[in-house]
């Protein structure tokens, strides 16, 4: 699936997007390391690397990382976020059109956002950086629809006020998209991961959804209204977890 909003739809969300998105399991950069093989003197490059969640998770674990974001608000928020990181480089581009090298990338990571740009001027565009020893990790925290009756009112809700919900959503991208994408096969690792959120914290999770009515929108308020009566039936001590099953594709 290629948006053509998608490189300007999260620009209202950015700082509900830094604050509640999910972050990922240790267990993917440790099978990154593994697979890959990643070294000290690897360049990891994210693609779609939004306010920088993916691109801390290689900062921190020592390798030099290009963020490639085409979004002004979130790229700027991925600069100031990772500024202590002396070894991050941000990059105004697109999956298409990365300005990086020719064939500079061990790793090439698209977390969270390779639905938004899963096409051929891609294919070509992560051919050419890519080096002959590197490999793709197109890598998605999913949420579990129905892990038990929180998770399946959650879903109803954002099926019931998602303006676009069910057409943009990244499990559209299936296993006949991977499959045309990757050159040959390509592996998959799952992890559990889960995010803990009071009332407030799953108010700023449902809206770092480019999906959801923004505020002005006349189904916010409703939709906040509805949010806040299934946290009340379902919090416990206080709090509701969300849980997620965090898979890594690996190819070439």
């Amino acid at each position: 699936m290629t948006d053509p909003d998608s490189k300007s739809r999260f620009s209202d969300r950015v700082q509900n997007y830094v604050r509640y998105r999910p972050g990922y399991p240790a267990g993917v950069v440790d099978i990154l390391k593994r697979e890959v093989p990643l070294d000290d003197d690897s360049l990891v490059v994210d693609v779609g690397s939004g306010t920088g969640i993916s691109s801390a998770m290689f900062l921190e674990a020592g390798f030099a990382v290009a963020g490639v974001e085409p979004n002004p608000p979130m790229r700027e928020a991925a600069e100031r976020l990772l500024a202590k990181y002396d070894r991050f480089r941000s990059i105004d581009g697109s999956a298409a059109a990365t300005t990086l090298d020719d064939a500079c990338a061990r790793l090439i990571v698209a977390a969270q956002a390779f639905h938004w740009f899963a096409n051929d001027d891609t294919r070509a565009e992560f051919s050419r950086i890519l080096r002959r020893d590197g490999k793709i990790a197109i890598i998605w925290n999913e949420r579990l629809l129905d892990a038990d009756d929180f998770h399946r009112d959650y879903e109803a809700l954002l099926e019931r006020f998602g303006t676009d919900y069910a057409s943009i959503r990244h499990e559209n991208t299936g296993e006949q998209v991977l499959t045309g994408f990757f050159r040959g096969s390509f592996d998959c690792h799952a992890f559990d991961n889960a995010q803990h959120f009071d009332l407030a914290g799953l108010e700023g999770r449902l809206l770092s959804s480019s999906y959801t009515p923004a505020p002005g929108d006349p189904d916010h308020q409703p939709m906040l209204a509805a949010l806040h009566d299934l946290f009340s039936r379902h919090a416990i001590g206080g709090q509701v977890t969300i849980r997620y099953r965090t898979r890594v594709y690996l190819g070439r």
